[in-house]
């Protein structure tokens, strides 16, 4: 008797077309990825029109029940509006957020398999929302698990320097046309950040600006105490967050204080990892041009703090684009693989 051939599971994504959706369809795209790709717009402009993946034309489909019935399971990257009104009619797939818009709602549940403790999807109850954490909460976590088990941390401060990519495409077209306009004398365009961010930094926002600045932040620090409480005694930080004006990857300025003095030797074995990468006293600190593409974090300019012997700095880098698209692919892995 021939055994029927198992049917190729559906991976729906939602707003292909941003900046983190593009990252999430390569890696969904890759051949050892066990699920066909299935394109949904975000907004009702895009539905119908023509696209490439892996090399060939697809159509975007309309959100709507149908598309997303067809879909075991769907990653949303387009905007929080466009997940919420997912939502509506998205009993017959399993919602994977990578906007943020669900994370306060009942069902929904953090998700960053680069620091669960096991494999969850079979634990979480029927119908839940899997809600990708913020990267910057990921990278965070990761280099403070790791620095957590080389000895007990008494505090941490943090100072985190967002990108442009935080707000997606329109964040690096803002950023690109300022930098562009100030060197030629012309009005700076203001729709995202409603200030100059070009040649600046920002504590926060313009008034008139469509996001604040103090919201990411909250979302960050909300995430990191979720993703180390998985962690046991790491304390958590205190953490600031500035906007950088730059299109890419965060950066991260981080002082931890030690019960006892620290070993830099030692230290830096002791944060290697798989998705580490030390940048050892003799080598360049970790940028963001750098790390680009890359998978996990990079760690570097270590240095003991001039007025306490048990207290340290660290320079932390990032593609945060990267990180989430990656935390979510692996969530939809897991998702698919429980399914079967």
């Amino acid at each position: 008797m021939v055994k029927p051939r198992a049917r190729t599971p559906t991976v729906g994504l939602v707003g292909s077309g941003t900046l983190l959706g593009r990252e999430v369809m390569d890696l969904l795209a890759a051949p050892e990825f066990p699920a066909r790709l299935r394109l949904i717009a975000a907004e009702d402009a895009e539905a119908g029109t023509l696209t490439g993946k892996s090399g060939e034309p697809a159509v975007i489909h309309l959100l709507d029940s149908a598309a997303l019935s067809e879909s075991d399971v769907t990653l949303f990257a387009g905007s929080p509006a466009s997940t919420l009104k997912a939502l509506a009619f998205a009993s017959s797939t399993i919602p994977i957020d990578l906007t943020f818009a669900t994370s306060d709602l009942p069902e929904a549940r953090l998700r960053a398999p680069f620091l669960e403790p096991g494999p969850l999807p079979a634990v979480l109850p029927k119908g839940a929302i899997h809600t990708i954490a913020h990267p910057a909460a990921i990278a965070l976590a990761l280099f403070l698990k790791q620095l957590a088990a080389y000895r007990p941390i008494v505090r941490i401060v943090v100072q985190a320097l967002a990108p442009a990519s935080e707000r997606g495409f329109p964040g690096l077209e803002e950023l690109q046309a300022q930098t562009t306009n100030l060197l030629v004398f012309k009005s700076l365009p203001k729709a995202v950040f409603d200030a100059q961010l070009s040649f600046n930094l920002l504590k926060e926002y313009g008034e008139e600006a469509p996001e604040s600045l103090g919201a990411t932040e909250a979302v960050i620090d909300n995430h990191l105490a979720t993703l180390l409480s998985w962690q046991g005694s790491v304390p958590l930080p205190s953490l600031h967050v500035v906007q950088a004006p730059v299109f890419h990857g965060y950066s991260f300025s981080l002082w931890a204080q030690f019960e006892t003095p620290p070993n830099l030797v030692e230290l830096e074995k002791a944060l290697a990892s798989g998705r580490i990468d030390v940048r050892g006293s003799s080598l360049e600190p970790p940028n963001i041009v750098a790390v680009a593409g890359e998978s996990g974090i990079s760690v570097g300019g270590i240095s003991l703090d001039r007025r306490d012997p048990n207290a340290c700095w660290f320079w932390i880098a990032a593609d945060n684009v990267r990180l989430a698209a990656e935390n979510a692919v692996a969530v939809a892995g897991q998702l698919i693989g429980a399914a079967e």
